[in-house]
């Protein structure tokens, strides 16, 4: 059988992959991607063979890798992040329901809610939910919504695609959902090219974060009820102390 590896390759450093991402490009003959996650491991596999496919042409990707894989080749198609979280492991297993010769074996990786929340401190000790707030493939009135069910439930929300040049005001909108329930001093904090060069955190009220400009390669924390600010670290207790 065939077999094709979903890598999630982390935040971006090579010293952040697991093991098993590590081992199952070694084991690749082909390594496909979106062009900036390619150039994150082209150096530490360089006798591999690289395809790319840009933004949008996910699909197109996909059925690149199983091509690739019928033709014998073994492939690991990576993601940033974990494949499984807003990354292609559920697509992949959509178009390979036309290459069901072809083995698919999920590898998971430090997604930038974690990796984020380390440089950060310990914002997600609590219970916490992601939400993306891209609009490409979700309405925003869903988005909306969701916002509005974690703020009033008092989740620590961590936020992926916060912004870009088509939703420069996206943040701002979400931080203002979130106040609908959650005070204005709730303590937040921002990390952007998480584990790259040039990463940077800061830690703020979600008054603050919502005058705050941030890109695609940032990662927003907004804390729950609990949540502190400890030394310029975010911190959310978990509660042990009341135990």
């Amino acid at each position: 059988m065939n077999k094709i590896y979903v890598v999630g390759i982390g935040p971006g450093a090579y010293d952040q992959m697991t093991g098993k991402a590590i081992q199952a490009l070694r084991d690749s003959d082909v390594i496909i991607g979106y062009t900036v996650y390619v150039d994150l491991v082209k150096d530490h596999f360089s006798d591999k063979t690289f395809m790319t496919t840009p933004m949008k042409k996910e699909v197109d990707r996909c059925v690149l890798a199983f091509e690739e894989a019928q033709k014998g080749q073994t492939v690991s198609m990576i993601c940033s992040g974990d494949a499984g979280v807003y990354g292609m492991a559920g697509l992949m297993y959509e178009v390979g329901v036309g290459y069901p010769q072809t083995e698919l074996e999920i590898i998971p990786g430090v997604t930038a809610a974690t990796g984020g929340a380390a440089v950060l401190g310990a914002p997600l000790i609590h219970d916490f939910c992601l939400i993306s707030l891209s609009d490409l493939l979700t309405p925003w009135e869903k988005i909306e919504a969701r916002l509005l069910g974690a703020a009033q439930a008092d989740f620590v929300v961590c936020l992926y695609n916060p912004s870009s040049k088509k939703r420069h005001d996206y943040l701002k909108r979400a931080c203002e959902l979130l106040m609908t329930y959650k005070s204005p001093d709730t303590v937040c904090g921002i990390v952007s090219q998480i584990a790259r060069e040039g990463e940077e955190s800061r830690v703020m009220t979600l008054r603050e974060l919502s005058d705050t400009q941030v890109d695609m390669f940032t990662t927003v924390f907004i804390g729950n009820s609990q949540t502190r600010n400890i030394g310029g670290k975010m911190v959310t207790p978990r509660g042990y102390r009341n135990v």
